[in-house]
Formats: structure tokens, C-alpha cells, sequence
């Protein structure tokens, strides 16, 4: 079967998840037959659907009506009906074994031969659940995360004999319905997320369960030291204490008592303390703040403790051949929105260093978890997870790519789709570094700026990460000096420089546009400065240089009431020099700074700093103008436009 041959796909269940696979199987085109055990259910699921297509349709993230997409989607109840015709059926029951078996018998009774069979267990075995049905070759895992309407990720996942073609086509269909697929090779409890994940969260519960540290120390750590979205106990709350709990006792049957629940968490789970579906778990949310965080409680006995169970998760994932850590790392920030994927951090670390804080803690606790795993101990003394080779120029970019579309173009992505192309302390070095690298470069001419994805060029700082410094002002005076250094090395670089801006351009974000010479933006796009609603000001020179495009008044106007503006707005304004349909902005954006590299290079150099040197003292401008008007008079470039010019050609500037 190929990607071609699937018209219609059935999914099994109308919660939550199911609803909302549907949802996302019928936006990209596809008949859906949506099954539940009752009408209550599925109808349910479908009212469901509808509000949340309406929903999308008010915000202009439909590209057609709500009523012709949920038109394909059909809720019924009759396992025949729904899955006889079904080229695909992806199964969303609830996540027990039993269950998920015996739907399986009655699917494979109904369900023409060469269905393919995609269950979204989120943990349980593949393999064990293709047994139940004849058709082993044609079942694999296809994991959603919720919810999926907005979730990028889906685990593709192999079991012990899915065909590699069943693997191919569920990963293209992915991709169809507009999702990210990450492959995982093997059928392994938790597979990539969860596995890193699980481990995580009852870690941190053993912390606290033997008095090694609180919650708030905890939380603190992992969410203002480590950067991560959510602290664990916070992350625990959100996702359910119950369901961390069952996935725990999974890996506990399967794979030994180093995946004991943590007594904290058992007794959360006893007490029906859930989280927030319950009103309470490690948080109160009824008659409590809820989960208030400190920024200022972090602990390096809970960082090492963290990093060195993400890194024993990992190289069993490696070691086994499950996922390789390009994976691990992918899934995990698109999964669970890690700034930096797990393999990364644990790297950066030291390995050596977290093996040895997993020998003192099995020396002092005895406890399984604590075993180092061989391919841990075998990357330790290799230096990391990663091969510890850099790219041809020495520079091993994490949070930004170069590319080179056309020719004499520098393509910049910022590289966090996973963040909103939020700016890191990370990002602003990477930033500087490639911005030398490509005025450095001979066969680059001008600059392209874009943030990968649809959602964003950039949201701005990650605030989260900077909340680690514990509001130290020293440091807070390094970051912003950081951002205006960086930004302002982008603004005063010779190459002319074009921001394609799709999505949000907020704060940091607009500040860096700022710094481009033309902007080209999509209908879509919403700009702003929202520091103020923040307790502070545009900190990456957004206070002066958004004056020099629009002029004070606009800019004061952006600034003091941080609010919101369409790309329509900010044309008039005169920020944007260009606003296009959304589909049309990458190629408008790469056509303009093509057009751009066409020029004159020296001429568009001199331009730009004659401009820069005359924004303060305009008399040191016109003497720079006239010195290079001078100088542009003796240049091949010269008479190579002339020539043009004269015999109604098109120049070709070498740049001498």
C-alpha cells in the first residue's frame, strides 16, 4: 500500500485523542469514520470536533470551511460499518490491555486484507497487540500527543514483524495529515517520550520520597535550571498522577524494578490526588495557588540526579537500537516542548560526570535505577552520545541552520519550531557565529532571516530560560548587552539583509527584524513588543532602533502599550515592506534577497554604512557618502553598469 491508495481511515474511539485524530485526518482531506461503543460516546467526540473547527475557523487556521471538513467525518457505532471500507484504521481505546485486545478481534473480523492497523497506545507493547490479528506485517504504532489538533509529533512505531512498507506509509501519512513522524526502530516500553519522560517525573518523586529534596527545590530546578516547560511534579499534575502511575507499573512488569513507582506517587495515586483533573495531586488546585514555582530553589543534587536518569533512559533506548539520539532529541522537543532534546543536555553535561552521580546514589541506595547502563559507561569514555565531529568549518550549529538556496544567498533559520523560535542565550551565540560566517563568505552576497515553521519568525526571549538566572540584575545587564551586541552586528553587516516573517514576530523577535533592511511578511503574521505586560522593556535595542524604521511616535506607541499588530497595520506603519499570502512568503522572501544579491556589492555595502554612520551626526554621513561615492568611481562594478545600462542589459557585478 502507498500513501496514494488511502482514501478513507477509521478510527477507533471517540475521546479525546480519538476525536482529535480525526479531526486532523479530515482537515488534511480524508473521509474519517469515527467509532465508539455507544452514540452517547461518539456523538460526544463529534460535538467535540465541531466546536474546535469553528474554533480554528474564527482564528483563520482553517483553509476551508468548518462545515466541509467536518462534512467527511462520519460518527458511527457498528464496527462494520465504520471499518470495512477503511484503508486505515488507527485505534484510540482506552489504554488497557484487555480492551485494546478485544477490539482488535473484532476488528480483524470485519477489516478487508490489506488494512493497515495503527494502534496509539502510548506504552504498551506493538508487538503483543499485532498477535491478536492476522495481519502482524500490516500493525504497527502511529502516537499521537495530545492534543492532537496541535501536537506535532507522532511516534511511528516497528513491532517485531511490521514490514518496513507498513512503517514507510504510516510515516507519509503523517506527514500528510501535517504532522512530524519520528521512527522508533523498536518495540520498547514508552518508546522514545515516555520513556524519557516516565523515568524523569518518578525520579523526582524518589527525591522527595527520601528526603533528598522538596518539591519546590525540585521544580525549581527543572524548570528554571534545566529550562524545561513544566517542572515534573507541575508536568505530573498536567498529565495525570494516575497515568504516569499505570505506565510506570508497564515497565515495572516489563522491564524490572528499576522502574519501581516512587512511594510519593503511590500514594498521590491512592489518595485519587490525580492533579488537576481531581482539583489536587502535588499541587492544590481548588483551594490552593496551584503549582506556584520559586525561580530561585534550584538544586544541583536534583540537576545531576535528573540528568543522569535522562541519560540511563537514553543510552538504553541507543544501546538497543530503539532510536538513535537525533531521534530521542527530535521527539522529545517536539513531544514534550524540551528546549534542547535530552541527548543534548545529558552531552553538554558530561556523561562522565552522570555515571558517576549514578554509582554514589546505587552505592547509597542500593536501587536498581541507579545501575548505569553499558552504553552509558561505553559513551562516557567516548565523550558523549554524539560523534564528537563538527561541520566542515568547525562550527556544529544546534539551534540554527545555514542553508544556501540560491546562488550568492545566505539562507538563516532559527531553528526551535518546537519553542516559537524563541531566542536563547545559546541562540545569540550561534546568531553571531554564523553571521561572521557568512560575511566571511565570497559566494554570499545578502542574507536571508527566517524562523522554521509556520507558527513563528520568533515569539522572542525565552523568558523561561532566562527565569533560571534567579532575576540576577549582573546577569540580566549581560543578556541584554548579549542581544544588542548580536542584533547589532546583523544590522551593521555589509550584506543586505531580508527577514521573511511568517507568524508571530514578538519582542526579541521583532527586535531581530528590526535589525533586517526589508521585511516581507505574511498575511498571517502578528507583530509586537509585549514587554511591558512583562514588568520590562525591549532589552535587545528595540528602544532605539524601531524609532529609526517607523519613527518615534509609532514606535513609542508599539512599545508602551505592548499590544498586538497584523502585517497589514505594521505596512502602513512602514515596518513591513512587503505583506503576502502566506503561501507565497518563503518565495517572495528568497526573490527579494536574491534580488538583492544581484547588486552591486560594494556599492551595497558603502549604502548601508554611509546610511549607519549618518543616523546620529548626519555631516559624518555625507562625508562617508562622498568618500564612497568617490571610491565606487574607479570600480569595475562601475563600468560593468554603465555597459549594461548603455547596451539596455543586465549588469553582472563581481564586486570590483
Amino acid at each position: 500500500m502507498e500513501l496514494d491508495d488511502i482514501n478513507t481511515i477509521a478510527v477507533l474511539g471517540a475521546g479525546n485523542m480519538g476525536h482529535g485524530i480525526a479531526e486532523v485526518a479530515a482537515m488534511a482531506g480524508y473521509d474519517v469514520n469515527m467509532r465508539d461503543i455507544n452514540d452517547e460516546f461518539v456523538q460526544n467526540g463529534y460535538d467535540q470536533i465541531e466546536w474546535s473547527l469553528n474554533k480554528l475557523a474564527e482564528n483563520d487556521q482553517l483553509s476551508e470551511e468548518a462545515d466541509t471538513v467536518l462534512e467527511r467525518i462520519t460518527p458511527l457505532v457498528d464496527m462494520e460499518e465504520a471499518c470495512a471500507g477503511a484503508d486505515v484504521v488507527i485505534e484510540a481505546v482506552p489504554e488497557q490491555m484487555e480492551i485494546k485486545k478485544d477490539v482488535y478481534g473484532e476488528l480483524e473480523a470485519v477489516a478487508h486484507d490489506d488494512a493497515i492497523f495503527a494502534t496509539n497506545t502510548s506504552s504498551l507493547s506493538i508487538t503483543d497487540l499485532a498477535e491478536v490479528t492476522e495481519r502482524p506485517e500490516r500493525f504497527c504504532g502511529m502516537h499521537f500527543f495530545n492534543p492532537p489538533v496541535r501536537m506535532p509529533l507522532v511516534e511511528v512505531i516497528s513491532g517485531a514483524e511490521t514490514a518496513e512498507e507498513t512503517l514507510d506509509v504510516i510515516e507519509d501519512l503523517a506527514e500528510d495529515i501535517g504532522k512530524s513522524p519520528v521512527r522508533v526502530h523498536k518495540d520498547s516500553p514508552g518508546f522514545i517520550v515516555n520513556r524519557i519522560l516516565v523515568p524523569l517525573m518518578n525520579e523526582a518523586a524518589w527525591l522527595v520520597s527520601d528526603d533528598e529534596a522538596t518539591i519546590a527545590e525540585v521544580d525549581s530546578t527543572t524548570k528554571y535550571g534545566m529550562g524545561l516547560p513544566m517542572g515534573s511534579f507541575e508536568l505530573g499534575d498536567q498529565v495525570g498522577n494516575d497515568v504516569s502511575y499505570h505506565v510506570l507499573e508497564y515497565m515495572h512488569e516489563v522491564l524490572g524494578d528499576a522502574y519501581e513507582p516512587a512511594p510519593l506517587l503511590e500514594e498521590k495515586v491512592e489518595n485519587e490526588e490525580l492533579g488537576k483533573k481531581t482539583g489536587k495531586g502535588f499541587y492544590d488546585y481548588e483551594d490552593g495557588p496551584g503549582a506556584e514555582i520559586p525561580t530561585d530553589e534550584q538544586s544541583e543534587l536534583v540537576e545531576a540526579r535528573l540528568l543522569a536518569t535522562m541519560a540511563n533512559e537514553a543510552a538504553k533506548l541507543i544501546g538497543n537500537d530503539v532510536a538513535p539520539p537525533a531521534s530521542i532529541d527530535e521527539a522529545t522537543q517536539l513531544g514534550a516542548g524540551f528546549p534542547d532534546g535530552p541527548v543534548k543536555m545529558v552531552d553538554d553535561y558530561g556523561l562522565d560526570q552522570l555515571v558517576e552521580t549514578l554509582e554514589e546514589a546505587a552505592e547509597a541506595t542500593g536501587h536498581e535505577r541507579y545501575e548505569p547502563a553499558d552504553y552509558l559507561e561505553k559513551r562516557a569514555a567516548e565523550g558523549g552520545f554524539y560523534d564528537q565531529d563538527d561541520d566542515e568549518d568547525g562550527v556544529d550549529f544546534e539551534t540554527i541552520r545555514l542553508e544556501y538556496p540560491v546562488e550568492y544567498v545566505g539562507h538563516l533559520v532559527i531553528d526551535r519550531p518546537h519553542r516559537m523560535n524563541t531566542i536563547s542565550d545559546e541562540l545569540l551565540a550561534e546568531l553571531s557565529t554564523a553571521i561572521d560566517r557568512l560575511e566571511d563568505d565570497d559566494e554570499v552576497r545578502a542574507i536571508l532571516v527566517t524562523g522554521e515553521g509556520e507558527k513563528a519568525f520568533s515569539a522572542g526571549a525565552d523568558v523561561q530560560s532566562m527565569a533560571g538566572s534567579g532575576a540576577d540584575p549582573i546577569e540580566g545587564q549581560e543578556l541584554s548587552r548579549a542581544g544588542q551586541q548580536t542584533f547589532g552586528k546583523l544590522e551593521a553587516c555589509d550584506l543586505p539583509v531580508v527577514a521573511g516573517i511568517d507568524g508571530y514576530c514578538l519582542g526579541g523577535g521583532m527586535e531581530l527584524a528590526t535589525c533586517a533592511d526589508l521585511r516581507v511578511a505574511s498575511e498571517r503574521s502578528e507583530f509586537g513588543q509585549p514587554e511591558l505586560n512583562l514588568g520590562l522593556i525591549p532589552g535587545w535595542g528595540g528602544t532605539q532602533r524601531l524609532a529609526n524604521v517607523i519613527g518615534e511616535g509609532r514606535a513609542k506607541e508599539i512599545i508602551l502599550t505592548a499590544e498586538r499588530y497584523d502585517a497589514e497595520t505594521m505596512e502602513d506603519y512602514g515596518f513591513v515592506n512587503d505583506v503576502v499570502e502566506n503561501a507565497e512568503l518563503e518565495d517572495r522572501a528568497l526573490e527579494l534577497a536574491a534580488d538583492l544579491a544581484g547588486g552591486p556589492p560594494i556599492a551595497l555595502k558603502f549604502t548601508k554604512r554611509a546610511m549607519l554612520a549618518g543616523r546620529d551626526d548626519t555631516d559624518a554621513g555625507l562625508e562617508y557618502e562622498a568618500s564612497a561615492f568617490g571610491h565606487l568611481m574607479a570600480t569595475d562594478d562601475l563600468m560593468e553598469g554603465i555597459t549594461a545600462f548603455m547596451g539596455d542589459g543586465e549588469p553582472n557585478f563581481e564586486g570590483k
